[in-house]
């Protein structure tokens, strides 16, 4: 039987999607096939989303930018999250109407302006808080999530 597939949705795919992505993986990826993908994707990963990542002992070295479009017409999704309202906005209405549709808005660390520092911590703040909300989400799963972080 294959896994449900779940699909992390957001503008730029650099950050939160990025994160929602690896955090999901970690905590309970042997019950998902998980994704993320954006309407304007970035290229890349942003430097402080690795970092922070990182920090909990998860390597994103295998994700990368990439555009919903990748998925149009090739994949069905059991779960749709967009992470930020220009992707609840923007998003192929095809995605928004395929399994289940959540919305879970977090600001954006790529807006996030200030010395490295003060930007690390503002990342860890939206890691921190989508942990969270994927411990509730699973727990409505009926998933006990992982324990994945080092100590």
């Amino acid at each position: 039987m294959n896994n449900p597939k779940v699909l992390f949705l957001c503008t730029g795919n650099s950050a939160r999607s990025q994160m929602a992505e690896g955090l999901l993986r970690a905590l309970a990826g042997e019950h998902f096939e998980v994704f993320s993908a954006g309407t304007e994707p970035k290229g890349r990963i942003l430097p402080e989303v690795q970092d922070v990542m990182r920090e909990v002992g998860l390597n994103m070295s295998g994700q990368f930018s990439k555009s919903v479009t990748e998925y149009l017409g090739k994949t069905h999704f059991a779960h749709v999250i967009t992470v930020c309202a220009d992707a609840e906005e923007n998003c192929p209405a095809v995605f928004l109407n395929m399994g289940t549709h959540e919305h879970w808005p977090f600001d954006d660390p790529a807006k996030f302006i200030g010395d490295d520092e003060g930007r690390l911590a503002l990342t860890r703040r939206v890691r921190d808080q989508i942990e969270d909300r994927l411990h509730v989400w699973l727990s409505l799963q009926n998933i006990t999530p992982k324990e994945y972080r080092q100590k």
